[in-house]
């Protein structure tokens, strides 16, 4: 009985986690904003008009006081106004953007003590937004010394079948290897079809933060070997609990640890490790020798294009909202990528060292190497991971890429994007 309430408990803290990352709650006040273009595109100086509607139970909510604010992402308003909009709807005129970027109309609604807010993005030449980061000339020989060095370093993978978690079709296991230096460890969930065969592969890297992982058992289901990893060296089925105490304590900002410095940089032991957990899934003899693709959302979109780059193994791989992209757009006056490292709250960061360090890190500058197909997914409303910074990305890809924009979600995703790139990847697999 106590296995049960464990297994219950950690269930539900994963769902919790996944929910967390899913479509917004519902609210009882919905602040609708649109543009007066269906796909939200326009050309440089091109005047923008945003459209605003309130409502309440499918109604328009008449004489509701709204404000709002009109801007490029991520950078000063240059308009703030409040109203009161007799009808529940009006157009606001947003004006125009001389350069390609994205310009936003944030909207919130005053009703009876409670605010409630919405937005829309006007993307401006999106295909010509072109990267603020630097490559440096030696971006290929470094990430190509810690590869080889990589390989220096024995794999030592250790398993631990976890019996509660398999399924009629699939075992679990709680997996942990050695990462870029002895005694440097890379945890994560392996699921493995039971029925003898071979079978193709896929990497699943996380967003950023730290919790427990549940592995992707439904995919394996479908005949697929799955790992998730986690990036911090830690095992990745303690309590939630664990992971947030970490998070308010030693992996607090872990994203800037060592910035100043390429070889210490914090991110360098996660690239690093990306390519180790193939090591590992390449190693396993159910592995079908040739079938290996990668995917993750926010961070896990960042890490999913480095893996592709790093790693030639890697035949597909399906970004969603990456971030660590084009993050000293901000030093250009317009926006960076998450971790926002470089905005106008970061002062500190603004130091030639941490410049120099982060261009070797930049999600831009790894997307200009990829060879492999790419399915690309993100949205125009996203606050997290900028959309002038993911296109910075997609417009760096020469090599064949899909985009999927689903143009008015934030940092999450549709149930019919999860689908869309769930089949994707399953039919380059073959399943």
């Amino acid at each position: 009985m106590q296995k049960l309430v464990s297994s219950l408990l950690f269930g539900a803290a994963i769902l919790f986690s996944i929910a967390a990352q899913a479509q917004p709650v519902e609210r009882l006040i919905k602040v609708i904003v649109g543009t007066d273009h269906d796909n939200w595109t326009y050309r440089a100086g091109e005047n923008v008009n945003f459209s605003v509607s309130v409502f309440r139970n499918g109604n328009l909510l008449k004489d509701v006081r709204v404000r709002y604010e009109i801007g490029p992402e991520k950078m000063p308003a240059t308009k703030k106004e409040t109203t009161t909009l007799k009808t529940g709807t009006t157009t606001l005129p947003g004006g125009s953007l001389s350069k390609p970027g994205f310009l936003r109309c944030v909207v919130i609604a005053e009703v009876e003590g409670k605010e409630y807010r919405g937005l829309a993005t006007a993307g401006i030449d999106p295909d010509k937004i072109q990267p603020a980061v630097e490559n440096p000339s030696d971006f290929l020989s470094f990430w190509e010394t810690a590869k080889t060095e990589l390989t220096q370093i024995p794999l030592d993978a250790k398993m631990t079948l976890l019996p509660e978690r398999c399924t009629e079709k699939v075992n679990v296991y709680h997996v942990n290897i050695q990462n870029f230096r002895i005694g440097s460890r890379i945890y994560g969930i392996l699921c493995v079809p039971k029925k003898e065969g071979k079978y193709p592969a896929i990497l699943r890297v996380p967003g950023a933060g730290a919790r427990p992982y549940a592995g992707d058992v439904r995919t394996a289901e479908k005949g697929v070997i799955t790992l998730e990893i986690g990036i911090h060296g830690i095992p990745v089925t303690m309590d939630v609990s664990v992971y947030n105490d970490m998070m308010a304590s030693s992996l607090s900002g872990y994203w800037t640890n060592n910035l100043d410095d390429r070889d210490r940089y914090y991110y360098k032991r996660v690239y690093l490790g990306c390519v180790r957990a193939n090591d590992f899934l390449v190693s396993l003899p159910q592995y079908d020798g040739s079938n290996l693709a990668v995917t993750g959302g926010s961070q896990g979109g960042a890490l999913s294009i480095v893996t592709a780059a790093l790693d030639s193994r890697v035949k597909w791989a399906a970004p969603i909202y990456p971030a660590l992209s084009d993050m000293v757009g901000y030093l250009q006056g317009r926006a960076g990528g998450w971790p926002h490292i470089f905005d106008s709250n970061n002062p500190q960061n603004n130091t030639p060292a941490k410049i120099k360090a982060a261009a070797y890190y930049d999600v831009v500058n790894f997307a200009k190497q990829l060879k492999v197909p790419c399915l690309y997914s993100m949205g125009f409303n996203d606050e997290t991971c900028p959309p002038t910074s993911m296109w910075a990305v997609y417009n760096a890809i020469t090599a064949p890429k899909e985009l999927k924009l689903y143009l008015e979600t934030g940092h999450w995703t549709f149930p019919e994007e999860n689908e869309a790139v769930t089949n994707w990847l399953l039919g380059k697999l073959g399943k």
